[in-house]
């Protein structure tokens, strides 16, 4: 039997939630992995630590010294500042670029089917170095079009070969940091009223140890450009509501329907469906969305009964 060569892999971020399920696949499957961070957390063991700020050009060379790496895995890009440094200081150093996207680069489209990866040509988005991109409340505000434009900055160049995995909702893990299903869980057992919008509209999901898996395959496939990742089939804030509820016996669910103004995570003015069909004509076998979520919700409401 031959035993295939271990891969060197650069994960940049991964410290939380699918970033650690990401590395542990690939320690598992005897790949060499490269944790680089600015220090504030320590990776897992059987890792290589480097220390650095990816907002700094000189910082992230240094550290990197003369090391390639045949994938690198980017959890931690949000603007196209941070993206044209890192296709400058990775240009000739890997094979393959994963960046980890998001469902909100779509928060233009309200589309009643799922929508498809053309829907936004990285190729056709307007770059702007310029905007104020530091600034966090900025930057949490322009989420969606930081992602954006940061695949836009990695697609302008044709030698660069990367890939965008276009992540839909992630739900489940006693980890989940986010408070979202949170938020519901705490108003079903106080019997209080969730704001959800008049028209609600169904959005794709993808469990947290899917797209573990889901960027585990990426990192070994050899397809570029935006991929979807989600998980088959839509969810509503009713079933969310539903599958907490089922854990929460003495909880009810009071939905409180609003026209405008600020309304419950999860729950959406507009369709928030991602189509899936690249990713599995490429040959990911993705799971359906309820058949997981009474679980995900265990596991994730879990932590508040320990």
């Amino acid at each position: 039997m031959v035993m295939e060569e271990a891969r060197e892999i650069l994960v940049i971020g991964g410290s939380r939630y699918f970033g650690k399920r990401l590395i542990t696949r690939l320690l598992a499957a005897g790949d060499r992995v490269t944790v680089l961070n600015r220090g504030s957390s320590a990776p897992p063991p059987g890792v290589t630590h480097l220390v650095a700020d990816r907002n700094d050009e000189r910082s992230l060379t240094e550290a990197l010294g003369s090391r390639t790496f045949d994938v690198v895995v980017d959890q931690v890009c949000y603007t196209p500042r941070q993206a044209e440094i890192a296709r400058r200081v990775f240009t000739g150093r890997t094979r393959r670029y994963v960046m980890t996207s998001t469902v909100e680069v779509y928060e233009y489209e309200d589309s009643i089917t799922p929508v498809r990866e053309d829907a936004v040509d990285p190729l056709t988005v307007p770059v702007d170095l310029e905007l104020p991109w530091e600034d966090p409340e900025f930057l949490d505000s322009h989420y969606g079009e930081g992602k954006r434009q940061a695949e836009a900055v990695f697609a302008a160049a044709p030698d660069f070969p990367y890939v965008a995995v276009r992540v839909a909702h992630v739900l489940g893990g006693a980890d989940d940091f986010t408070g979202r299903l949170d938020h519901y869980a705490s108003r079903i057992r106080a019997r209080e009223p969730i704001a959800v919008p008049f028209s609600n509209q169904p959005a794709t999901y993808i469990h947290v140890e899917e797209i573990a898996d889901f960027l585990v395959w990426a990192a070994g496939a050899d397809f570029t450009g935006p991929v979807n990742a989600a998980s088959h089939g839509p969810l509503t804030t009713v079933d969310l509501c539903e599958a907490i509820v089922a854990h929460i016996p003495e909880g009810k669910v009071v939905l409180q329907l609003v026209e405008v103004g600020e309304v419950s995570p999860f729950s959406f003015f507009r369709s928030y469906g991602m189509d899936n069909s690249r990713a599995t004509k490429l040959g990911f076998v993705f799971r359906a969305a309820p058949a997981w979520l009474s679980a995900a919700v265990a596991e994730t409401l879990e932590k508040d009964d320990n």
